[in-house]
């Protein structure tokens, strides 16, 4: 990475590949085993073909969002929904830490920003796969995030795309360049064995479902993460 000092990686498991029927130990789970962050897909069946999870659920999971000593762990929304202000506004109350939006679901991407913002949440913008990062231009002065899709959102379980890591590249660039301090994440198809590509690339944040909840040992996967992370 072309940053001076060391960066400082965070793991963000996806819900989406959680036990449903058990969120709340799961989300216990997780944390126990080192998660830095926890993400929330949210999908309207609209702007993606998938129904995932809205305010009501992110309420109920917020008091287990939390270390053992009682630190908060903080909830990463993504919101592949459109329109975007009423429920990013709802997700907020609800106890969101950072929300992030697709531009392209946005009728005014700067207001939806500061709307977020005016509610104490850090905000964030998401690129799918093929979409230019042009927005950046923009609004990068006013952002918290930027969330790289390295599949296409809607499902969980699949496999990244490579030219995702040209965008991570570009994106890193656009950062260091604004001199601010952005998270640069990435969302899909993370797993062990490129992990430390896409850190490679420049991301700091990583997305990862199946590849910690499909597996028995949640622990053994993020320590495993970080030993590849601390390699690069």
């Amino acid at each position: 990475m072309s940053q001076n000092k060391s960066p400082v990686y965070r793991i963000a498991p996806s819900i989406l590949s959680a036990d449903f029927a058990r969120l709340g130990e799961e989300l216990r789970s997780v944390i126990e085993a080192g998660a830095d962050w926890i993400h929330f897909d949210v999908m309207d069946n609209h702007y993606v073909p998938n129904l995932t999870f809205g305010p009501m659920i992110c309420s109920a999971l917020k008091p287990h969002a939390k270390k053992a000593d009682g630190t908060a762990v903080p909830i990463d929304v993504h919101l592949m929904v459109q329109p975007v202000d009423s429920l990013a506004a709802a997700f907020a109350d609800a106890g969101a830490d950072l929300i992030s939006f697709h531009p392209d679901a946005s009728g005014h991407v700067h207001r939806s920003v500061q709307a977020i913002k005016s509610k104490g949440c850090k905000a964030g913008l998401v690129f799918n796969p093929a979409a230019a990062l042009d927005v950046l231009d923009w609004v990068i002065d006013d952002i918290d995030l930027i969330l790289i899709m390295s599949v296409n959102p809607g499902f969980g379980g699949q496999s990244f795309i490579d030219s995702a890591l040209r965008k991570i590249e570009q994106a890193r660039k656009r950062i260091d360049a604004s001199g601010k301090d952005i998270r640069l994440e990435v969302d899909g198809g993370i797993k062990l064995d490129n992990i430390a590509q896409v850190a490679a690339a420049g991301a700091d944040t990583f997305v990862a479902g199946s590849a910690i909840f499909g597996k028995p040992d949640y622990r053994a996967v993020i320590a495993g993460m970080r030993t590849a992370l601390a390699a690069t």
